[in-house]
């Protein structure tokens, strides 16, 4: 494949951005992706398993920042250290203005192993990627039945200042109701594009980028999308 150097929507294809994962405010990791397409729809990046990334340093026998409570976290969010990108290959949609991504999930020899659907809020700020977890998500097997995951630590953080409240949740679960539809009538991105994705054999793997600024989430108005397309 030839390496593409079309201007897309303000990004080029291979172009290098940051993934950067928020729970309840505070940093829990910082990967770096490659951009595959941008258009008005929305963008889609690749994630490389193995890539060099940042992560919050936990206490000992903690495995997941999001079972340490914001209000016994420190006030400045956790340090961060080096490591690696432990899940599976995975590309991931981003569409426009909506409050979840889309992933098509990677294993041994590439073997499309299913999608995942992340309910979040994302904000991007230049090659930042700003993502709020909002804990709910949803399996989706390659035959397109799904299940939700993680129901019970959603409800449990419903209602904390740290999280959303009731009326949140709700428009939380509508969202992914609404991204469930779509995979019980195999549409867009259930409808088997992009299962067969190979990253361009010239694209390496990013290297681990400078040490996170922003180990808070920072403070914004509404979730925003990737630059819009230029004008012809």
């Amino acid at each position: 494949m030839k390496e593409d150097n079309r201007d897309t929507a303000h990004g080029t294809p291979g172009e290098i951005l940051h993934w950067n994962l928020f729970i309840g405010g505070h940093l829990s990791a910082s990967v770096p992706v490659r951009l595959v397409e941008r258009t008005s729809a929305g963008q889609l990046v690749w994630m490389k398993s193995g890539t060099p990334m940042w992560r919050a340093a936990l206490p000992r026998g903690v495995t997941h920042l999001r079972d340490i409570d914001p209000r016994e976290r420190p006030a400045e969010g956790f340090p961060v250290v080096a490591d690696r990108w432990p899940m599976g290959d995975a590309l991931f949609y981003q569409p426009a203005g909506a409050a979840h991504s889309v992933l098509w999930l990677f294993g041994r020899r590439h073997k499309f192993r299913g999608w995942y659907v992340n309910l979040e809020r994302r904000v991007h700020h230049g090659a930042d990627i700003d993502i709020a977890d909002h804990e709910l998500d949803i399996n989706v097997a390659p035959d397109r039945t799904w299940s939700w995951k993680d129901e019970r630590s959603f409800a449990e953080k419903t209602g904390h200042p740290a999280y959303w409240t009731a009326e949140e949740a709700l428009a939380i679960r509508t969202e992914g109701t609404t991204v469930a539809q779509l995979a019980e009538a195999g549409t867009f991105p259930f409808d088997g594009s992009w299962c067969d994705f190979r990253p361009p054999s010239y694209w390496k793997t990013p290297s681990r980028p400078p040490t996170p600024r922003h180990p808070l989430l920072r403070p914004t108005g509404a979730p925003t999308s990737p630059p819009p397309p230029r004008s012809a």
